[in-house]
């Protein structure tokens, strides 16, 4: 992981405030380490500013806290909700993914409020793209 720490990708306020120890184990920090290395860290390259992560990795009762799926790929550390701060910049964001990197689902969430990013290290990305 180049531009991301594995702090910002599990950083919760949610968590913070209920006193919640958001700690991935051992597998999802592995999925969070290659959702970085083939994703993130890519698009930061590209963009050439910051990317901020909204949402990574979500331990269950976080996940449950903040109203996530019960199936959500954040419970995996497969997943990002990120941002570069403004509709029209996640746009971009979006579509470079979109366009240029691998990924499992990519989601246009509330008209580019944010993207949601996922990759599957073992493989079989269906490189979904949904909007919510």
């Amino acid at each position: 992981m180049k531009h991301f720490t594995m702090g910002e990708l599990c950083a919760s306020t949610t968590a913070d405030a209920r006193g919640i120890k958001n700690t991935p184990p051992l597998q999802e920090a592995g999925n969070l380490k290659a959702l970085a290395d083939n994703v993130l860290d890519p698009l930061r390259e590209w963009y050439g500013k910051p990317v901020y992560v909204n949402s990574g990795y979500r331990s269950p009762i976080l996940n449950r806290l903040v109203g996530g799926a019960a199936n959500s790929q954040h419970l995996k550390g497969e997943a990002a909700d990120i941002t570069a701060g403004s509709r029209e910049e996640n746009r971009k964001l979006f579509e470079y993914i979109k366009s240029n990197l691998p990924f499992d689902q990519l989601i246009d969430e509330k008209n580019f409020s944010w993207v949601h990013v996922s990759y599957k290290r073992t493989g079989n990305n269906r490189k979904q793209v949904l909007k919510l």
